[in-house]
């Protein structure tokens, strides 16, 4: 028995060793694994690895990439479209290039495309049309000014040119005229610099050719029309066909502006104002109809036949995942859209192009176990991003919570290159900082030997109370795939891209922009020929995505918020006070938010210069910088503007650069007939921001604070 007992003890010891080396080899993370044990929490930005990639990114294979993306048209949801898809998929899969993990997400999304049976036209026809007329860009102040010439708007067709407003602003104010139908047209005066002949446009030149037609989407918000803060799943609630709203009240038409001419050049009445001529190389007169002894007969009217239908198409969102080692559930997203109107050689395959050598200089060194970031890195390509930013909206739809509470940081690279003289970037403040780190390590394209930062300081800049003179970092409105994450979610975003001497060109921007012209050739010929400035923004891009990533200090200075909201304050004192005093509206509360907010700021500041590698605090803190932005949220602030909730950066319409609600409201508060009520908006408006502010500084805080 005794020795029984002994066999027992010892089969039993070697069944348990066995079974401890079985779970302990399932249950250690191996070395390939992204959540390895064998990661430092104190792991920070390795500058070996920084170089290693800035000295990988490669122009040539970037020229490579964008002749294979815009080597055909690929609009949304096209068979182009879907094979550009897969050969995301393909790359972000491969062995040896790819990433973790990649994956598409699809949406069933209303998408408006014209008729192949019944192509769009506009005619010159008897009398059976509209009459045409001149207004300018289509502003609300143009069409008053139309009537006030005494021209009858109701049941014409006006002409416009692109700029000033947006394309579905135009429609909409012409329909509050009586306008019937509207024809938009990019005039050489605002994108050619006044050159309107073929041989001095592309392609013997960077100018938009006559015939050039841009595009673009007349819907006015962003996100699916049928599913409004919803994603766009076949589950999902969808509004009514006759419900929706945001698209053109009245048929909207774009043409050339060699048929702009044709129309422009033989209009009779009234001369347009001196503001309002442009280079077509004639009097543009303001209509209505045609003059006498022009192209056309007198009583000629204006025919606009619009075909276009709403169908419900299948987009597809592509995303590729670098898990984190210390961090996996923090995110720095990256995002380009992949969709465009025709080639998109520019608009977007060049961003594209960017992404994608980004992601095979990250995805080597991952396969090869030599890098894994701190954080999450998420990879993605959007659909349908030129119908109204719907791929990038229905992915935060579908992931609020989760990116809400995870999202450090989005970067956006849309147009990488507009043309080859400089850095252009746009963020919300504390994106200054880590855009200006990347920038002073990089060496600008061409013989100068200046970094991109001392390049971009001689083209755009400010002088900064705190830093002196700067780079101008440009604020964020809603014209790429970064609006919903500014606007919807509140996360720090920023925009990065390459463009042009401004000092040398008047072009609103690049000219054959949204147009068939767009193509490879033309990025090849005038815009970048060695693609240097497409490496410049892959390496700025990619400086950006690794500090975001693998820092152990978030590099968001929210400091730098201070400078703006001092901005705003002043811009409210200097231009409102006084109007606000005769309301008994005081601004004594925003000067006391601003005031909080800045000595929070400076103290969170200070305290992480205190902070040792291994503190148990860094995760705290980081939070703290990660969740600046949500608290300027406020989803009810704004009430008619869809997923703006953002109280500093949502549209201002008024003259006054100061916070947006604020405004906007006094602007309303001091129109002809306004009540009590315009003036109790002020108050709730001011009161909105103060809370903001005051949130935003408890933010800031030591946590344990109230």
């Amino acid at each position: 028995m005794h020795w029984a007992k002994i066999l027992g003890v010892a089969v039993g010891a070697a069944a348990l060793l066995g079974l401890g080396i079985i779970l302990g080899h399932f249950a250690i993370p191996k070395a390939t694994d992204p959540q390895a044990s064998s990661t430092s929490d104190s792991q920070d930005l390795d500058l070996a690895i920084l170089d290693s990639v800035m000295g990988q990114l490669d122009a040539s294979r970037i020229r490579e990439n964008l002749r294979e993306l815009s080597k055909e048209p690929h609009v949304a949801t096209s068979p182009r479209d879907e094979a550009l898809v897969q050969l995301l998929l393909g790359r972000w899969k491969d062995s040896a290039t790819g990433l973790d993990s990649a994956k598409t997400s699809e949406y069933t999304v209303l998408l408006s495309y014209p008729s192949a049976e019944q192509p769009n036209s506009v005619e010159v026809v008897d009398p059976s049309g509209g009459l045409l007329v001149y207004a300018n860009r289509g502003s609300e102040e143009d069409f008053k000014h139309l009537e006030a010439q005494r021209i009858k708007l109701e049941g014409t067709i006006a002409l416009t040119r692109y700029g000033g407003v947006g394309r579905g602003a135009k429609a909409i104010n012409a329909a509050k005229h009586g306008v019937v139908g509207v024809l938009v047209y990019t005039d050489p005066g605002d994108i050619n610099d006044g050159k309107n002949s073929p041989s001095e446009t592309f392609p013997n030149s960077w100018g938009l050719p006559p015939s050039g037609v841009e595009r673009g989407s007349y819907f006015e918000y962003f996100g699916d029309p049928l599913t409004p803060y919803l994603p766009a799943h076949p589950s999902s609630f969808r509004l009514d066909l006759n419900n929706i709203s945001g698209f053109p009240p009245i048929p909207t038409q774009p043409i050339g502006f060699e048929d702009a001419k044709d129309l422009l050049c033989n209009l009779t009445g009234p001369s347009a104002p001196g503001s309002w001529q442009g280079a077509l190389g004639c009097e543009y007169k303001l209509g209505p109809g045609f003059e006498p002894n022009g192209s056309f007969p007198a009583d000629s009217e204006v025919k606009v036949s619009v075909h276009n239908r709403l169908e419900l198409r299948t987009s597809s969102n592509v995303l590729g995942i670098i898990q984190g080692a210390v961090e996996p559930d923090r995110y720095v997203i990256y995002g380009n859209h992949r969709d465009s109107w025709v080639h998109g050689a520019v608009d977007p395959s060049s961003g594209t192009a960017v992404l994608l050598e980004i992601s095979r200089v990250l995805g080597t060194l991952l396969k090869k176990g030599a890098w894994r970031p701190r954080r999450t890195i998420i990879l993605a390509s959007w659909g349908a991003e030129e119908f109204g930013l719907i791929g990038s909206t229905e992915f935060t739809e579908e992931f609020l919570s989760k990116l809400q509470e995870r999202t450090v940081a989005y970067i956006n690279v849309d147009i990488s290159v507009f043309s080859n003289a400089t850095l252009r970037a746009q963020g919300t403040p504390p994106a200054q900082s880590v855009i200006f780190s990347a920038t002073k390590e990089i060496s600008a394209p061409g013989s100068s030997g200046l970094s991109i930062y001392d390049n971009w300081i001689r083209y755009t800049n400010r002088t900064s109370p705190v830093y002196g003179l700067v780079p101008k970092l440009g604020t964020l409105g809603a014209g790429s795939d970064y609006a919903s994450f500014v606007h919807f979610l509140g996360i720090t975003s920023m925009d990065l891209a390459y463009t042009y001497d401004q000092s040398k060109t008047s072009a609103r921007i690049y000219p054959t922009y949204h147009t068939a012209f767009d193509t490879f050739d033309y990025v090849e010929k005038f815009l970048d020929p060695d693609f240097s400035s497409h490496q410049a923004v892959a390496r700025t891009a990619g400086s950006v995505l690794l500090r975001l990533s693998d820092s152990l200090f978030l590099p968001l200075n929210v400091s730098d918020y201070s400078e703006t909201l001092q901005s705003f304050l002043q811009a409210a004192q200097d231009d409102l006070g006084t109007l606000l005093e005769k309301q008994n509206i005081s601004l004594g509360p925003l000067v006391t938010a601003v005031e909080k907010f800045k000595t929070a700021a400076a103290a969170l500041v200070q305290h992480i210069l205190t902070l040792q590698k291994s503190s148990p605090k860094v995760r705290m803190v980081n939070d703290q910088l990660m969740l600046l932005e949500r608290a300027f949220l406020n989803p009810r602030a704004f009430p008619d503007e869809r997923y703006y909730s953002h109280v500093l950066w949502a549209p201002n319409t008024a003259s006054v650069a100061t916070f947006p609600g604020l405004a906007n409201a006094c602007a309303r508060a001091q129109e002809i007939n306004s009540g009590p009520e315009a003036w109790a908006e002020v108050q709730r408006q001011l009161s909105i921001v103060v809370t903001a502010l005051e949130g935003a500084a408890a933010t800031l805080a030591p946590v344990a604070d109230l």
